[in-house]
């Protein structure tokens, strides 16, 4: 099956369109644009900029696609958006590039869903697998990790980092890192224990989510801080792949500080 293009829509020259695409009515793609086989353009999508798109794309009426970054820093610079195979970008969604503020490239994995009125901001770098409710706004330089599943109306400060696996429910705060496997709740974020339904559909199985528990305990139990906790968790679960995967995010921090259970901040 051959491209089709509505006759209204305008595909800027320079464009590359791949094969068995479907670009709907009043759509417009920039000249830069790279557009990846059997994606679909519903009528009224708009994709700008130095934008590269993979396979299978399905981008739905009013998303803004690549377009300049919302950041009053920005002055024209060179930038990038990098968009991976088999992503949707649902009704009204925006997904901007970077800024020389970071390496200037927003990238995003494979199989990514950002349900209507999601927002990636500029330098933002988007795991596979990730799964963005209605207006979900992630701020400037955020990194989200594989497999994470963020909750309708969630809001994430410029800077975070949320590890793979983690899940952040519905109207959250989010203003500080979230563990991989973590479970973040409430306005202000708090870590409300580990995404033990996310953990058991990633196929993990039970003893790395005994060890996982334990370390979660013992990380933040308020007994030590956290910097000696994690000390201890890796003499005596360090070998486990989970708990190292939770370990090394929080030793990667830069400076940033962590989301923690509710007691950590009353205590």
């Amino acid at each position: 099956m051959t491209t089709n293009i509505h006759p209204s829509a305008v595909v800027e020259i320079g464009a590359k369109i791949g094969a068995n695409v479907k670009i709907g009515p009043f759509c417009h793609i920039g000249s830069e644009v790279k557009l990846g086989d059997d994606s679909v353009l519903h009528s009224h999508a708009v994709v700008a900029g130095n934008t590269t798109i993979g396979k299978s794309a399905k981008i739905f009426p009013f998303a803004s696609v690549g377009h300049e970054p919302q950041d009053l820093k920005f002055h024209g610079e060179r930038n990038s958006l990098l968009i991976g195979d088999n992503c949707t970008i649902r009704e009204g969604g925006t997904i901007n590039p970077g800024t020389e503020g970071d390496d200037g490239n927003t990238i995003i994995g494979n199989n990514c869903n950002f349900l209507a009125n999601a927002h990636v901001a500029h330098d933002c770098k988007i795991g596979n697998n990730v799964i963005f409710s209605n207006a979900v706004m992630v701020a400037g330089h955020c990194h989200v990790g594989d497999n994470v599943i963020m909750g309708g109306g969630a809001g994430v400060h410029q800077f975070c980092r949320i590890g793979k696996n983690a899940f952040v429910g519905g109207l959250a705060g989010v203003e500080n890192d979230i563990i991989p496997f973590g479970m973040a709740l409430g306005n202000r974020a708090y870590l409300g224990g580990l995404n033990l339904i996310g953990m058991k559909r990633a196929g993990l199985d039970r003893e790395s989510i005994k060890k996982a528990r334990n370390a979660y305990k013992q990380i933040f139990s308020n007994d030590l801080p956290i910097t000696d906790a994690v000390k201890n968790v890796e003499k005596e679960l360090g070998n486990d792949p989970v708990v190292s995967e939770i370990l090394n995010f929080i030793n990667a921090s830069d400076n940033r500080f962590l989301c923690t259970p509710r007691i950590n901040r009353e205590g």
